[in-house]
């Protein structure tokens, strides 16, 4: 019999999911998009993931497996092109995630050690952290595990115990003002900070795989969503006030790939940017062992169910073969792509997942027992959210629009050649 999974340990999964490395590498972004509005693009981002958690929710309940949103997508629409398509599009979103992660990593650790001085510590920290953590997922799952358990609870303290001197702080900041209407980006704008940043909430459907396992499933699985995500909600919105507060627009500017720390500088000087740093990397590193995990499960569990060829059902050193897949794409995404690029086709993908997801929780909404009228809310706003993303950073960002869209395109393009390749080999009838 396999340990069941207690409420607080759910809930676990769900804030260490969510905040892993996303807060650190998008809040600069975020800030750089949305200026005094960055609490509100937080929270736009917060509702429409609360609002998905509700589909996951039933889902879970209804349909408890390891795969998670894999299996939601199968069950809703079959095995065919578009759910191979759209599952495929979840493990490359994996590997945009990790390539995100690792950036924050890449830039944070500088500040703390320089090694050539100059923008190729970037690239050597960043390639660095992914080689680690994919040895320490090859040498050992358990590894895996204690890392993320310890990572969680000294995450959450050092953001915490910034939050509580942060607010201390802004006690006549004069950059309070920052927040007031008048420094508001557009409601379009906002919108589309909220979007690109929406990553930073992608990490509650990892709920989904541990819902097997989840002790008194009725009651803790829709606790162990809604507590972790109202949680991060709060978490990120308190974030944005402090550092917006903290900080004059032009300081958050220079130093955006790593403004968290820098936050911490008024209150508590150089020491609490080192803090900040640190936690920085122990939370994007715990990340990119998490997700690294994750993603070469996911590659595994759509190879069993026939949307990617058999070989990736192959182990290698005792691990799926996806594992080593995914750290070699990572490795050079990270490594090509700028950080506002990765962070919208991330986004972009993972809001088409939500959307599909949402749609099955609708579609299954009798065999749920659920509402049909939130899941439809949450489709709309998933499908809507992310075409305003496209339109508007197409204006400011072509090519990550650009990354996104051939993302998705090579997603499904592979998938139907592949099904195609299939066919032809099965012996005629």
């Amino acid at each position: 019999m396999a340990k069941k999974i207690g409420l607080t340990e759910a809930i676990s999964i769900g804030i260490g999911g969510m905040v892993g490395g996303g807060i650190f590498a998008v809040l600069g972004l975020a800030v750089s998009l949305a200026a005094g509005g960055t609490p509100v693009a937080f929270l736009f981002a917060g509702l429409i993931a609360l609002i998905t958690s509700y589909s996951y929710v039933k889902l879970s309940k209804t349909y408890p497996d390891r795969g998670g949103t894999v299996k939601f997508i199968n069950q809703g629409f079959g095995e065919n092109i578009f759910s191979g398509g759209i599952n495929n599009l979840l493990w490359v979103s994996y590997i945009i995630m990790l390539s995100l992660y690792a950036s924050a990593f890449g830039s944070y650790a500088p500040n703390l050690l320089k090694i050539t001085d100059g923008p190729l510590d970037f690239h050597i920290y960043a390639s660095a952290i992914i080689i680690l953590a994919s040895a320490i997922n090859y040498y050992s799952i358990k590894v895996v595990g204690a890392i993320e358990s310890y990572a969680v609870i000294i995450k959450l303290i050092i953001l915490i115990s910034f939050i509580g001197v942060g607010i201390y702080g802004l006690m006549g900041n004069p950059n309070l003002e920052q927040l007031s209407i008048a420094n508001w980006e557009t409601p379009l704008k906002l919108v589309t900070g909220g979007m690109v940043i929406f990553v930073a909430y992608e990490g509650f459907e990892l709920i989904a795989n541990a819902a097997p396992d989840i002790d008194l499933p009725e009651k803790n699985i829709p606790r162990a969503y809604y507590i972790s995500l109202i949680f991060v909600i709060l978490l990120y919105i308190i974030i944005a006030i402090v550092t917006v507060g903290s900080l004059p627009f032009k300081e958050i500017a220079s130093a955006q790939d790593y403004v968290l720390a820098e936050a911490a500088k008024p209150m508590l000087g150089k020491i609490g940017f080192s803090i900040i740093t640190v936690a920085a990397l122990i939370s994007t590193f715990s990340a990119i062992n998490a997700s690294l995990y994750g993603g070469s499960r996911v590659s595994f569990e759509i190879a069993e169910d026939d949307e990617l060829p058999h070989q990736f059902t192959y182990k290698l050193w005792n691990q799926p073969i996806g594992l080593l897949i995914t750290a070699i794409l990572t490795l050079v995404l990270t490594n090509t792509l700028k950080l506002e690029s990765i962070s919208t086709a991330g986004s972009v993908g993972f809001l088409l997942i939500f959307a599909a997801v949402n749609y099955v929780g609708y579609k299954l909404a009798p065999q749920t027992k659920s509402s049909k009228s939130l899941p439809l809310v949450g489709f709309i706003l998933c499908t809507a959210a992310t075409l305003v993303l496209l339109v508007q950073q197409y204006n400011s960002n072509k090519m990550g629009v650009i990354v996104a869209l051939s993302i998705i395109a090579v997603c499904f393009i592979i998938e139907t050649l592949y099904k195609k390749t299939e066919r032809c080999k099965k012996p005629p009838e």
